[in-house]
């Protein structure tokens, strides 16, 4: 037996359950899917959360499935393989992993996105550790440290000037970035920021006791660094939004879902929040994309079922 929801949220992350804990406040009869499969995972620590700052992303999670469940909000451990539009284009099926269905009358789409790593030897060993990717996360942390930046694209020069104001002490390793792609004005503002610039491929990196200690080129060379920045390939978790038939637009971080302000996306009845909207919310973002959507989708239930009653 299918069992009959309003609203399913796909994604137990930030986003998927700030939206499901308004809709559970609004006495809605809610269902979040979650895979467990947080974006941040890696992380020991999440920063910038005003009040949770410092707080492990896994107790912030945990704090968060205790919150749903005290309005009646159903968690499933699991993942959706599927989802369909209904025929009478008013409801949802969402098919999941173990073998069950749910229907509801609108989704929350939360699956975010996944972080590809370089293919450097220690980088995805240590991502999360001395390897990072965002200098508003752990620049704190790591403060006044020996940085590198590995470039995976030209743009890794912007990455490069931004940790500038975390530590004076910054290399680029261009890897396999010709330096010839460098801009002038890139230039100029790296020789302004004091950054090295290296050419040459990373060949790995240099652990002791657990730490990292240098970057290794390809011909012997060993740099000293603590820390190491990169930026990960974001790939967008869009499979189950293209399943439906919804618009997406290419951007240079992926593809990701048209969608209004609330994060409704051109598919009727269905929102995208948290990452799978976007590449750069963090979690206090994906925290009030969740509450913008659940607020909304509340008022259009209630309309939606106004307008019935009238036409009746």
């Amino acid at each position: 037996m299918t069992e009959q929801y309003e609203v399913i949220v796909i994604g137990g992350g930030t986003a998927g359950l700030s939206a499901a804990l308004v809709l559970g406040r609004a006495r809605r009869r809610t269902l979040v899917v979650d895979a467990g499969e947080p974006r941040n995972a890696p992380a020991a620590h999440m920063q910038g959360f005003l009040s949770r700052d410092g707080m492990p992303p896994a107790e912030f999670l945990a704090v968060g499935r205790e919150e749903i469940a005290r309005y009646g909000v159903g968690l499933v451990r699991g993942r959706a393989v599927d989802v369909t539009r209904d025929d009478d284009g008013r409801s949802f099926t969402v098919a999941l992993g173990d073998g069950r269905t749910v229907r509801a009358r609108r989704l929350v789409v939360a699956t975010g996105l996944k972080d590809e790593l370089p293919a450097v030897p220690g980088v995805a060993e240590r991502f999360g550790r001395d390897v990072l990717h965002c200098p508003y996360c752990h620049g704190w942390e790591v403060r006044d440290q020996p940085f590198g930046v590995l470039a995976t694209t030209p743009m890794s020069v912007h990455q490069a000037l931004m940790v500038t104001q975390w530590s004076k002490d910054v290399t680029l390793f261009l890897h396999e970035v010709p330096e010839s792609d460098l801009s002038d004005d890139d230039l100029r503002r790296l020789a302004a920021a004091g950054v090295r610039v290296v050419p040459g491929e990373v060949a790995g990196l240099v652990v002791e006791d657990d730490r990292l200690t240098a970057v290794r080129l390809a011909d012997g060379t060993d740099h000293a660094r603590s820390v190491l920045f990169t930026a990960p390939r974001p790939v967008p978790q869009t499979g189950l939004l293209e399943k439906l038939g919804a618009d997406l637009h290419e951007t240079p971080f992926g593809s990701y879902p048209v969608i209004d302000p609330t994060g409704l996306t051109s598919v009727p009845g269905v929102w995208a929040v948290g990452n799978a909207m976007g590449f750069s919310e963090q979690v206090i973002n994906a925290a009030s994309s969740g509450y913008r959507a659940g607020a909304t989708i509340n008022g259009d239930l209630l309309m939606t079922d106004l307008d019935a009653a009238t036409r009746a």
